[in-house]
């Protein structure tokens, strides 16, 4: 069964469709350049390795008075520029970053919650095999499951956030956006067999689509 690490080259395939890329938030590969200018245009942005981690060297990272936050394992004021890139680094280890625009996920009881969206191919067809609900343990911003975050059923971490009325249009989109975004990697990389999707929904209802792998958990 086919796997496709680089998250990097799983987003430049789904960008070029007008209607994923609208889901998708902005993105930059890591440079001391990119980060300042994301910086300047979003409040906050995250960093995550180009061939994942299961969320441990992810950081989210803000400006805050004259410093900056890094939330990592923990959270880490910082008091100057060369500071922050001094902390980057050492989290990273030389690994190439991406930096994705923060989303402002909405929360359950403070705590941020995702989705995942896992599809299988049956046959010649696609299946979806789950959709799930995950909530990031208190005090982290990841939902790895992993990082001690908590699997939810998809429909009931969606009600615990929006109304009601809502719940199937969110499903319906995340599920609608995975089939699409499908199509166009298995066109591009013949021989995927499982896809996983993790998605958030802002706090306004807008749904995003942060991570594609290849090999879910």
């Amino acid at each position: 069964m086919r796997r496709v690490a680089s998250k990097w080259s799983k987003f430049a395939v789904l960008l070029q469709h007008s209607g994923v890329a609208k889901h998708i938030p902005a993105m930059r590969r890591y440079s001391a350049e990119n980060l300042a200018a994301m910086l300047r245009q979003f409040q906050f942005v995250v960093a995550k390795p180009i061939v994942g981690t299961g969320g441990s060297r992810v950081m989210k990272i803000q400006k805050s008075g004259s410093g900056f936050m890094l939330h990592n394992a923990g959270t880490k004021t910082i008091y100057n520029w060369n500071e922050l890139l001094q902390a980057i680094n050492r989290i990273r280890q030389n690994r190439p970053l991406m930096i994705q625009q923060g989303i402002h996920l909405a929360t359950i009881n403070g705590r941020p919650v995702d989705y995942r969206v896992k599809l299988a191919k049956v046959g010649r067809s696609w299946e979806i095999r789950a959709v799930v609900g995950r909530l990031a343990r208190p005090g982290l911003f990841v939902t790895n499951l992993c990082q001690g975050g908590t699997q939810l059923k998809g429909r009931h971490a969606v009600r615990q956030t929006f109304p009601a009325s809502l719940v199937k249009s969110k499903i319906d989109t995340m599920v609608g956006v995975s089939r699409t975004c499908t199509m166009l990697l298995e066109g591009k990389y013949p021989g995927i067999g499982m896809l996983g999707y993790d998605f958030g929904i802002d706090k306004r209802g807008t749904v995003w689509i942060f991570e594609v792998n290849t090999k879910p958990h």
